[in-house]
């Protein structure tokens, strides 16, 4: 049985990002479209927040200053702070990328899920991922 999934407590988080449908391809798509957008990736935070109301899926990378959201061709948001329950995921591209869905399925079935904010993705790593569902 899977370790339970701790709380933690996340601050806001200023995003530019790409919205596009929770479709596989239309979600590498914007992956690509952010990556070369804001050139090298060294030294940023990479996020992917769902909206699963609106079956909306952002592709983000943290702001940072001097970021132009309007000249990269991005949107620029915030990802919500608060409590999330995490689980973490460990594993080589793209097999670790599979198990995101059924992962973050079961952490959704929580009675404490709180629904007005999007679950997030937090690319930590090439290797590590923290799913982090919202909870009251």
């Amino acid at each position: 049985m899977a370790d339970p999934a701790p709380i933690v407590d996340r601050k806001d988080v200023r995003v530019m990002f790409r919205r596009t449908a929770d479709e596989q391809g239309a979600i590498d798509e914007a992956v690509a479209e952010v990556e070369t957008a804001i050139g090298s990736p060294r030294g940023r935070k990479f996020y992917g927040a769902f909206d699963p109301t609106s079956d909306e899926y952002w592709f983000c990378v943290q702001w940072r200053e001097g970021d132009d959201a309007a000249a990269l061709g991005l949107e620029e948001g915030t990802l919500s702070g608060g409590r999330y329950a995490r689980q973490r995921l460990r594993g080589e591209s793209p097999a670790v990328y599979g198990l995101i869905q059924p992962t973050m399925e079961r952490l959704a079935q929580r009675p404490d899920r709180d629904p007005a904010r999007p679950w997030i993705e937090f690319y930590r790593r090439h290797d590590l991922i923290d799913l982090l569902l919202p909870v009251a």
